[in-house]
C-alpha cells in the first residue's frame, strides 16, 4: 500500500495577464472549465488519496458545483487562498488530513496535467522526499543586468524549466516552510523552499504539453493540445 498522498490544487490567482475579469480556473476548453481538467488528472491517478483545492472565496461555489458534477470524490476540502501564492499554498497544507505523508502541489491553472506525469513525480519523491516536473530548455537564457544588458549565459544543459506538481514529505517541507518564516512570500515555487536550506530536489522529465495558462495564448495552445489527445 503507498503512502498517503494529498494534492493541493493552488486555484486561487488572479487574472491580470490573462485580460479577463473572471478566474482563469474557469476559461472554457473545448467547452468545460480549465479546472475540471486538472482535478480530473487527480481524480483519476490511484496514488493521489485527497485533493485540497485553494480558491477565492467568491469562485467555492463554482469549483464545488463542478466537483459534485463530475463525482470528484477525492476532493475532501476547498479553503480560501491567502495575499500570495505561498500562504495559499500554507493554507491548503493546514487543510490536508493527517494521514498524510506526502504533499503534492500543483498550479491549478496547468490543466494539461496527466495522470502519467503526477504517478511519475509521485514516486520519485517517494524514494527522494522532493521531486518536481521539469523540462529541458530549448532557447538560450541570458542573464542580464538593471540595465537589461547581457552579463552571462548559462549552459543549457544544466536549464531546466520547472512546472507542477511539486512533491515533498511531509515533515521535510512543513520544516522547510517554517524555516522560510515571513520570508516565505518571496519564494516563486515550493522547491526554493527545500532549496533554502540545503535540501535537494529531484528534477523528473516533464511533458511540454503541461503548459500554465498564464496569456491568452496559451488558451489557444491548450485547446489545440486537447483536441490531439482527442
Amino acid at each position: 500500500m503507498s503512502a498517503y498522498v494529498s494534492a493541493i490544487i493552488v486555484a486561487a490567482g488572479g487574472s491580470v495577464r490573462m485580460g479577463i475579469a473572471d478566474s482563469k480556473q474557469f476559461i472554457p476548453l473545448l467547452s468545460r472549465p480549465a479546472i475540471e481538467y486538472t482535478l480530473k488528472a487527480f481524480q483519476n491517478c490511484y496514488l493521489i488519496k485527497e485533493v485540497i483545492v485553494v480558491c477565492r472565496n467568491q469562485d467555492m461555489q463554482r469549483i464545488n458545483s463542478i466537483v459534485a458534477e463530475n463525482d470528484f470524490s477525492k476532493v475532501s476540502r476547498l479553503v480560501a487562498g491567502g495575499s500570495s501564492r505561498a500562504e495559499s499554498v500554507r493554507n491548503g497544507v493546514k487543510a490536508a488530513s493527517e494521514k498524510a505523508k506526502y504533499f503534492a502541489i500543483h498550479d491549478g491553472a496547468r490543466p494539461l496535467i496527466t495522470v502519467e506525469e503526477i504517478k511519475r513525480v509521485v514516486e520519485a519523491a517517494f524514494e527522494t522526499g522532493a521531486a518536481t516536473l521539469g523540462t529541458s530548455v530549448k532557447d538560450t537564457i541570458k542573464v542580464v543586468d538593471g540595465f537589461n544588458n547581457i552579463e552571462s549565459t548559462p549552459l543549457r544543459s544544466q536549464l531546466r524549466a520547472v512546472q507542477t506538481p511539486q512533491v515533498f514529505e511531509k515533515d521535510l517541507y512543513t520544516f522547510a516552510l517554517d524555516n522560510a518564516g515571513d520570508n516565505v512570500i518571496n519564494f516563486t515555487d515550493d522547491c526554493a523552499l527545500i532549496e533554502n536550506m540545503g535540501g535537494e530536489v529531484q528534477v523528473v522529465k516533464g511533458s511540454e504539453e503541461n503548459i500554465k495558462l498564464t496569456t491568452p495564448i496559451d488558451v489557444i495552445i491548450a485547446e489545440s493540445i486537447l483536441k490531439s489527445r482527442g
